[in-house]
């Protein structure tokens, strides 16, 4: 009797994901998410695509196609991400931009937007209030878009907008007004008074320049948070230093969380950041 020759399984290949921006170097993401599957024994892998925006949809077709299962975008494709899918979560129909893209069972596109629920997320992490509180958002773009519901919905007291054109403030006020209160200023009328939480979100910070902005709106418990982050302390974190406020934070934590929204939406598993954080935050 011969003996019958064993044949050991193939491993399954890993599910594919990935970010989408330009440039995309700099990105965190694929240390994030590698790390979340490998916590929760998820077999995926996750790569960086530098895409220029004339490439944007083609390179998404084509993912998907070879059986991508998710995707994360980043600038400058967010609002193009939006157009691109066939269904919006609600939260992306708020924002106007997707951060991520979940192929369905049928393959077609769902678009979602965790901007938002990273912030809050992260703000819950660092004991920062939003209830009752009053807050400043500086800038009117897309960011400040993503943000804007999650925030209301915490019920705080008023949210200010200030951007250098009025009328993009004026517009995001008048879209979310049913949702709290919320106030429109350009940088020239902005009172001098002081907030209980100022986020920055333009991309003024990218290149090293900080809006105008006066000394009067820091009072002694102010909270000042910046979205983006550097390994160096951005402008706007150093402004709010001088002027006393009580404690600062850049955005690292709110991408760490934003992708374990990301994660869960595309696995149904909810990685825990405390370790991911303890790693990249210093």
């Amino acid at each position: 009797m011969t003996d019958m020759p064993s044949f050991s399984p193939q491993p399954k290949k890993p599910d594919c994901y990935g970010v989408v921006g330009h440039p995309i170097a700099h990105s965190l993401s694929p240390q994030i998410h590698t790390a979340f599957a490998a916590a929760t024994s998820q077999n995926i892998s996750y790569e960086r695509y530098d895409i220029a925006p004339e490439n944007f949809t083609n390179h998404v077709n084509v993912f998907f196609a070879a059986g991508g299962c998710g995707l994360n975008i980043t600038l400058p494709h967010k609002k193009a991400a939006a157009m691109l899918v066939h269904t919006l979560s609600q939260r992306a129909k708020s924002a106007g931009a997707v951060n991520t893209l979940i192929k369905n069972l049928d393959g077609t596109l769902h678009g979602d937007n965790t901007d938002g629920a990273g912030l809050t997320a992260d703000l819950k992490f660092l004991n920062v209030s939003i209830k009752a509180q009053r807050i400043l958002i500086l800038g009117a773009g897309g960011a400040t878009r993503g943000i804007l519901a999650p925030l209301l919905a915490q019920h705080p007291h008023s949210i200010t907008i200030v951007n250098r054109r009025s009328d993009g403030a004026f517009e995001l006020a008048a879209q979310f007004s049913d949702l709290g209160s919320l106030i429109a200023h350009s940088y020239e009328s902005l009172p001098q008074s002081a907030f209980d939480l100022l986020i920055h979100a333009t991309s003024a910070g990218l290149s090293g320049a900080l809006p105008p902005l006066h000394a009067d709106l820091i009072h002694e418990k102010s909270f000042c948070y910046d979205l983006g982050y550097s390994k160096n302390t951005t402008p706007f974190i150093q402004w709010a230093k001088q002027k006393g406020a009580a404690a600062t934070a850049q955005g690292l934590g709110m991408l760490i969380e934003q992708a374990a929204e990301s994660f869960f939406l595309w696995r149904g598993v909810r990685p825990e950041t405390a370790a991911i954080r303890a790693s990249l935050i210093k």
